[in-house]
């Protein structure tokens, strides 16, 4: 009999009027699930750096060549649209994207569990993704960050894979990659499916290598290949601040676990009783957490990926379960939601006064169309500021290491990102900045610990003032900016 309850139960009918009933409930969710993402101007670091990277491919940058990163570069190019449209001094365009990303998750997602177990289970599966989708810290869940990007794409590899699209599924694959590297991670149950379907893998293959093709032919594929895959393994490497990431690990792990706790208990409820014989959907959580692992950094925003396969194991689960289960389940993701709403809203806003000051003093001290340098990792500031930077390495960190929250044996200039340096004196030659901020604060990539940047302030700088135990170095010959 539980057999037969677990197998897929497919609607019988499908009401004309499901989707138009729907995704008005869908869309109002996501609305109200991404309110804080308004309460301030920006969130994190990552965003930051992708405005002041859409800023300078707007002023003629190139990217993987005067225009770098270590990710992908679909959601740059994204910023770079949405600022071209609509100015680039807010982030409220790209928000709203994040939010139409998130609301094509639920729908794929509901579009899917309908397939499996029916017009309930569309309804749940959406509805519940919504609400653990901010199951996070808000700079993490309320971030237009890679992830948000991501999501659509790798649950459209698994609509399309269900539905033996394998071509369009290696397409959503490739696209996925192309937000961020770990979404390739859905690549695995998408095999799942595949199976032995004749011709299958064959056009899984070229739908993914399409976009992959045309975004290298697009970019300098050696550049795009060094950047994104091979020219990280001192980043991702696991050495340095151990216990840093495992605390960090282990803080975000339990977030995530509050944020979903009304999809939880039904999944075990029902691994103890029977198997939920959805192979693909585990596969698609396994994927994920190693997407998560990957680079040994478990940052609160790589655990995104985890809740979409998180929504649809749930609602699996709450088909065999009696109907209170279901309601349960609902009331407490409702009530979680509701507690990481107030936390979004009511976070403080430390490290972001701090920028806002940062970049106010740089504002003042020069003119528009100067180049600056800020040492540090708050790449936001220059963005803030209005200002562009004098080097293509907008971060201490890609210079030293430590990106990714590594210290200590592992910073320094022998581990930054290979061929780094001499470029970077070479723009500081060339086009020397009018003023460095030294916003370092005491970490470990500080001027004492760094020779090449020593030596820049102490030949052509002088110290003119400090905001927030940053120092502002103005170089010898600037003129001053008029008051």
């Amino acid at each position: 009999m539980l057999v037969a309850q677990l197998a897929p139960a497919r609607s019988a009918t499908a009401p004309h009027g499901y989707w138009r009933r729907l995704l008005p409930l869908l869309a109002t969710l996501a609305c109200v699930t991404r309110i804080p993402s308004v309460a301030r101007p920006l969130w994190n670091p990552d965003e930051g750096f992708l405005a002041v990277e859409a800023r300078m491919l707007a002023h003629g940058g190139t990217l993987y060549d005067t225009v770098v990163d270590r990710k992908p570069p679909l959601v740059p190019w994204l910023y770079e649209a949405a600022f071209a449209l609509c100015g680039s001094d807010s982030l409220t365009p790209v928000r709203v994207l994040a939010l139409l990303a998130h609301l094509l998750t639920a729908v794929l997602l509901a579009s899917l569990a309908r397939r499996r177990w029916g017009d309930t289970a569309g309804r749940t599966a959406g509805a519940l993704y919504l609400l653990a989708s901010i199951g996070l810290n808000p700079e993490d869940a309320q971030a237009a960050g890679f992830e948000v990007f991501m999501l659509p794409f790798t649950a459209a590899a698994m609509w399309c894979a269900d539905r033996r699209r394998l071509g369009a599924a290696g397409v959503a694959i490739g696209c996925a990659f192309l937000a961020k590297q770990t979404g390739g991670a859905v690549l695995l149950p998408v095999l799942w499916l595949c199976g032995t379907h004749r011709g299958g893998l064959l056009r899984l293959g070229l739908g993914l290598a399409a976009p992959l093709l045309c975004t290298a032919a697009l970019t300098d594929p050696a550049g795009f290949l060094f950047w994104t895959v091979t020219g990280s393994g001192a980043y991702a490497s696991f050495t340095g601040s151990e216990l840093h990431v495992l605390v960090r690990g282990l803080t975000n792990s339990a977030i995530l676990l509050a944020g979903c706790a009304g999809l939880l208990p039904p999944v075990v409820r029902v691994l103890r009783i029977a198997r939920t014989g959805s192979v693909d959907l585990w596969l698609w959580l396994a994927a994920s957490a190693c997407g998560v692992l990957a680079g040994f950094h478990f940052f609160g925003h790589y655990y995104l990926q985890l809740v979409p396969p998180l929504a649809l194991l749930a609602t699996a689960a709450l088909q065999i379960l009696p109907r209170q289960r279901l309601v349960a389940a609902a009331l407490t993701s409702v009530c979680c939601c509701a507690l990481f709403l107030a936390w979004g809203l009511c976070a403080p806003r430390t490290e972001l006064t701090h920028v806002q000051r940062l970049a106010q003093a740089l504002a003042d001290r020069t003119r528009p169309g100067e180049r600056v340098l800020v040492w540090g990792i708050h790449p936001e500031t220059y963005w803030l500021a209005g200002r562009l930077p004098a080097t293509r390495y907008l971060t201490a960190g890609l210079l030293t290491n430590f990106s990714g929250g590594r210290d200590g044996p592992r910073v320094g200039e022998r581990f930054a990102v290979e061929g780094a340096w001499p470029t970077f004196r070479r723009e500081m030659a060339h086009r020397p900045p009018v003023l460095i901020i030294d916003d370092s604060r005491g970490r470990p990539y500080g001027p004492d610990r760094v020779p090449t940047l020593r030596r820049l302030l102490t030949e052509g700088y002088e110290e003119t003032g400090r905001v927030d135990g940053a120092v502002l170095y103005t170089r010898l010959d600037a003129t001053p900016p008029a008051p």
